[in-house]
């Protein structure tokens, strides 16, 4: 059946970005339940709808995953002032799905046990058909043996990746926990990559290349952002032991270093590949969920072509801006906006530009006070004051504006600070930033247009965080930046 679910009051927290420039509002922060006299749903206390998977269908309503183990479609969720939000039930009986992805007329989601191809055959609105689409890994009884994807990359594979077992029952012997792999043509799993904690969310940039967020725990000193790719061993070694299975795209050539500083790691190991972007803890958050790329023709602002993190434990979305330098992949991040209701899980654009944001708490810890729900990010059209990128050059860093800046206060070397850190490379549960030097910005060089400055910077090193702080800079029009924190995970040095 279906009916209409009112919304609630707008979110009342006060956003990172200024509220001038981008809205949070209510999609579904309610529960439903089914009156038992009636037999029809309505908004009150029942099952939660806790986002753990989202996916536009072709006639634009929204297929929602929960994590109890049901599917639903969301019509109306694009309405510009929607009083309600019709809904129906497609799926049900799942093993906590943790991702959901459109195919022709079908459903893929991800189960514990495999990726599953939901079919309505009858044309009903209702699922009729449950199809082991992708299999080939194995659980135990852990808690947190999840399962995330599917995704597509630019070549049409679809990626999935597995958390590794945590607790009572885990079992990291099992194949490929803590992995991340493409789904064959025989719906075989094709391990790729390994060194994974949890990693939750995936998403293919505009070149078509997979990411992958991370969460810090035990070997991850923090929240790492990964380019999957065949062979490439990442951080956690708690589930290499499938390294030694049939069908394995690595081996570890030495031992893992253990207690040692990050850099001095990926020397040690040369299967190794540093993530592209490090998110600082507490910084810019505490536990990455999901990414999603934005490319809606500038209808989100002018950021098109960046992503955009998810962050669980502090309700708030992160931006990214990724370049590539000697074939690797590395950039900054920035904070972007925060206030959401709720944990975090899930990201996805919609046509229309607007960011659609699934949250559930799960029970943990979020900054967010509701237990779940639905939200919708939108711009205004408004330009805020930002740093939209930051690039990295032989003697030192471009900086590129969203407004022309005030050439004076730009111009000026004091406008800015600067130092670089590392992580400690150890099994242990985070880590402190280690090693940190003060960087001395010498130059700041102002581009005809005022959207661009050069910093020339000294004492630069490659595999370390660069934190920059522009607190100085102001626009043409006398406004700070809506924030001045920029964080460059520095893989490679330019030559040129």
């Amino acid at each position: 059946m279906k009916t209409r679910l009112l919304l609630l009051a707008a979110c009342a927290w006060p956003l990172c970005l200024s509220a001038a420039s981008y809205e949070i509002a209510d999609v579904l922060t309610a529960q439903t339940a089914m009156d038992t006299r009636s037999k029809e749903w309505k908004p009150g206390a029942g099952i939660p709808l806790e986002v753990s998977g989202m996916d536009w269908m072709a006639d634009g309503r929204l297929a929602v995953a929960i994590r109890k183990g049901e599917v639903w479609m969301l019509g109306g969720v694009l309405e510009p002032k929607p009083d309600h939000v019709t809904f129906a039930r497609f799926a049900s009986g799942l093993h906590e799905p943790l991702g959901l992805l459109r195919d022709g007329a079908d459903l893929l989601v991800a189960q514990r046990t495999e990726m599953t191809r939901l079919r309505d055959v009858d044309g009903d609105g209702v699922a009729d058909e449950y199809l082991t689409a992708g299999r080939g890994w194995n659980v135990s009884g852990s808690y947190h043996g999840y399962a995330y994807g599917p995704r597509r990359d630019g070549a049409g594979r679809l990626w999935m990746t597995l958390n590794l077992d945590m607790g009572d029952h885990s079992d990291n012997r099992a194949p490929w926990r803590g992995w991340g792999g493409v789904i064959g043509s025989d719906g075989e799993f094709v391990p790729m990559a390994a060194g994974m904690r949890s990693p939750c969310g995936l998403g293919a940039n505009r070149e078509g290349d997979m990411f992958c967020v991370d969460q810090q725990g035990t070997w991850i000193p923090t929240t790492p952002v990964y380019h999957l790719r065949k062979g490439a061993f990442f951080l956690n070694p708690e589930g290499i032991a499938s390294e030694n299975l049939p069908g394995s795209p690595l081996k570890l050539s030495a031992k893992v270093p253990q207690k040692v500083p990050y850099p001095e790691a990926v020397g040690a190991l040369p299967e190794m590949r540093p993530p592209a972007v490090w998110l600082p803890y507490n910084k810019m958050g505490r536990s990455g969920t999901d990414l999603a790329v934005c490319d809606v023709g500038g209808r989100f602002g002018p950021f098109d072509g960046q992503m955009f993190v998810a962050e669980f434990t502090d309700a708030k979305v992160n931006r990214l801006f990724l370049e590539k330098v000697d074939g690797e992949y590395q950039g900054a991040c920035f904070p972007f906006v925060g206030g959401f209701a709720s944990g975090i899980v899930r990201l996805l654009f919609a046509a229309d530009g607007s960011l659609m944001v699934g949250m559930t708490s799960r029970g943990w810890s979020s900054l967010g006070t509701k237990a779940y729900g639905l939200q919708r990010l939108r711009w205004n059209g408004t330009v805020p004051f930002a740093i939209k990128e930051m690039r990295a050059l032989r003697d030192g860093f471009e900086l590129v504006f969203t407004q022309p800046v005030d050439a004076v206060r730009a111009g000026d070397a004091g406008s800015y600070t600067m130092k670089n850190y590392t992580l400690l490379y150890s099994g242990a549960y985070g880590s402190d930033e280690i090693q940190a030097e003060d960087n001395m910005v010498r130059a700041a060089e102002v581009s005809a247009d005022r959207l661009k400055v050069r910093l020339r910077v000294e004492g630069r090193r490659a595999l370390y965080i660069h934190e920059l702080h522009a607190d100085g800079v102001r626009s043409a029009a006398g406004l700070p930046l809506d924030h001045a924190d920029a964080y460059y995970t520095l893989n490679r040095i330019p030559k040129d």
